[in-house]
């Protein structure tokens, strides 16, 4: 956009430029602003100067900041200063830092002020904390509140509420509640930090005695909504939080979204609705939470119905019942929101809509459509450096396209182990145990650290590639090098390797040698290895403690019999039988699921219950006839 002045005024004067600074707004605004004062002579001019930094140096526009920063720097820093010089134009440079994208120079030009003996003041202190607080810079915080502490103003209330919301930031919890015991003076803002910093550590308790003791007067929305929120978190703070809420004398929309989400959390969806039907107004929050809580109840069409009735959508609530239709395995539901989302152009798609996405896309196996999503993350430049490009790979590997989802991989450049474990266990599913395997040790060459889930990827693709030794090697380098603790999955993924390799003896001997006591899964990896195997005298006490240990499980009665048939002891295996049928338990049948346009078939042996019967076995027919070796069970 061109900005014009008033011709009417004479060249030689400043207001044509001040008119133009409300005005200004792109980086051809201020080229034409920084020309008039180089030709006009007024950039020596420092009552105009002054005005430019002021105005610009807050501006939610870039090129005006930028420029702020650069008339200060080149005309009003490094030049001969009054003994006690105001601090004030140095304060607004550095709060366009501590407020901006690149707080850390906040730090850079406070320093510069004290080399300079630029007077710093309480706000000088404020900002820089400020940026230390958003940057989690702990050390050079500490810094600035050793200096403070040399100064006058080190005891001001404001200043020590600046350090306590400095240390909670960064964790310190301990170091902010010696500073908070120290203080000579306290208002609302100390207490209120204290006690959110307090819930948000889980230590309700404490937070309640401070609350307990902080004067009546102090008290305002934040301190009763901060407990109110703190003790929801639990079934057994509930009732706390309830005897506050209805104790408070003024209640926001935070307070009535709190004690919703609170119910939620309990699943105490009555008293939620009860809240929603009450609150006197509701934000897309309150609607979001009532979304929540009854998809996690599995009451999709309740959820469906609130959703319906929302006087206006926003991404939040858009989310919310995609989740809840992602969870209750909706997932061509939470697909067309999607694409509802997609229409409207007041709504803008977030990571978080792009994840559940990806994940409903994972489960449905549709290809065609995760390469959609994936052109559209691309085209509106999401970063793939974080969860999306682990869902991306995901999805990938799931839906069938291992290369794709190796391609994704491997153009991120900052890849967390996320990713590497999401490429791991996709290479898993698909059977491309040395590829995963390789994968494992460039990682090692890279040093990038594997957690519990690295190793359980692994051991998984070298379970199916059948890598016995290097399975092995995973699981001593787990415990050896990295000090991970193996956890039932670990072990279970081994037994399951020597297993399904025949080494069913040293299978039994890992599985004695457990330090933690083996579930259910554990023991009939072990007994499959031995029914596949035929070894009757592992497999036999196996079973056996299998049918004590869950004695109402019908799959290890199947194992038993199957053993004893497989060893020729019919007369064992019927009265196994005969136990299952006394104890009213029947064996869950095997069944296959092909998933078409959205929709999942499954199909149990001798079935002939689905709708299109007739179709199917023409079909089977008709392969059968065309190539003899293709054969199937009718009976």
């Amino acid at each position: 956009m061109l900005i014009s002045a008033n011709s009417n005024q004479p060249w030689n004067s400043t207001h044509p430029t001040l008119i133009l600074l409300p005005k200004s707004r792109t980086l051809r605004d201020v080229n034409q602003i920084h020309a008039r004062l180089i030709t006009t002579g007024f950039i020596n001019n420092p009552s105009l100067t002054t005005r430019i930094i002021l105005n610009f140096a807050s501006s939610s526009h870039k090129p005006l900041v930028e420029f702020a920063r650069y008339v200060f720097m080149s005309r009003h820093f490094g030049r001969k200063r009054r003994k006690q010089e105001n601090p004030f134009l140095w304060n607004a440079i550095i709060k366009s830092f501590s407020h901006g994208d690149d707080p850390k120079e906040a730090f850079v030009m406070f320093n510069l002020m004290l080399e300079n003996g630029v007077c710093v003041d309480k706000f000088s202190f404020s900002l820089v904390l400020k940026a230390c607080s958003r940057l989690g810079l702990v050390k050079e915080g500490m810094q600035v509140h050793g200096l403070l502490g040399k100064m006058e103003i080190g005891s001001d209330v404001f200043l020590q509420n600046c350090l306590i919301y400095l240390y909670l930031r960064c964790g310190c919890l301990g170091i902010a509640c010696q500073l908070f015991d120290s203080m000579m003076n306290r208002d609302t803002v100390s207490f209120n930090s204290m006690i959110d910093g307090y819930v948000k550590h889980g230590m309700v308790k404490a937070a309640r005695e401070l609350f307990d003791v902080m004067p009546m007067e102090q008290k305002n929305l934040i301190s009763w909504n901060s407990m109110i929120s703190g003790y929801a978190r639990s079934e057994e703070g509930l009732r706390f939080a309830w005897e506050l809420f209805e104790e408070m004398p003024n209640r926001d929309l935070i307070s009535w979204n709190s004690m919703i989400d609170g119910c939620v959390k309990c699943g105490q969806m009555e008293d939620a609705h009860h809240l929603f039907n009450w609150m006197p107004e509701r934000d897309v929050v309150s609607w979001a939470n009532m979304l929540v809580g009854y998809a996690r109840l599995g009451e999709i069409d309740i959820a469906r119905d609130l959703f319906d009735e929302m006087p206006e959508r926003d991404v939040i609530s858009c989310n919310a019942m995609m989740t809840g239709y992602v969870q209750n395995g909706h997932f061509m539901e939470a697909l067309k929101i999607f694409h509802d989302m997609l229409s409207r152009k007041e709504l803008f798609l977030d990571n978080t809509t792009l994840l559940i996405t990806l994940s409903a896309i994972a489960q449905l196996g549709h290809f065609d459509e995760g390469v959609a999503v994936h052109c559209y993350i691309a085209e509106h430049g999401f970063s793939l450096s974080e969860k999306l490009g682990v869902a991306l790979i995901d999805m990938y590997a799931k839906c069938g396209s291992i290369d794709n989802a190796l391609s994704v991989f491997e153009d991120i450049e900052d890849k967390s182990i996320d990713h590497w474990n999401a490429i791991i266990g996709g290479l898993a599913i698909h059977g491309l145990g040395e590829v995963a395997f390789e994968l494992f040790i460039e990682m090692e060459k890279l040093f990038v650290k594997p957690d519990d889930i690295t190793f359980i990827g692994v051991l998984n693709a070298c379970n199916h590639a059948g890598l016995v030794k290097e399975g092995l090697m995973c699981f001593e380098l787990m415990r050896r090098v990295h000090k991970l603790e193996p956890k039932l999955q670990h072990y279970g993924c081994m037994v399951d390797i020597l297993g399904r390799a025949g080494h069913v003896e040293e299978a039994k001997k890992f599985v004695e040698k457990m330090p933690i006591e083996p579930n259910d899964v554990v023991w009939r990896t072990l007994l499959s290895a031995c029914r596949n195997y035929e070894n009757f005298t592992i497999g036999e006490p196996v079973a056996k403690h299998l049918v004590s240990l869950d004695s109402y499980n019908p799959s290890s009665y199947v194992l038993l019999s199957n053993l004893y048939a497989g060893s020729g002891m019919w007369n064992d295996a019927y009265q196994v039988r005969m136990m299952m049928k006394q104890r009213d338990l029947k064996k869950i049948p095997g069944y296959s699921q092909i998933e078409l346009e959205g929709n999942v078939h499954e199909f149990f042996v001798s079935d002939k219950s689905h709708p299109q019967v007739r179709e199917i076995y023409s079909i089977l027919d008709s392969l059968s006839t065309l190539n003899p070796e293709v054969s199937y069970c009718k009976h």
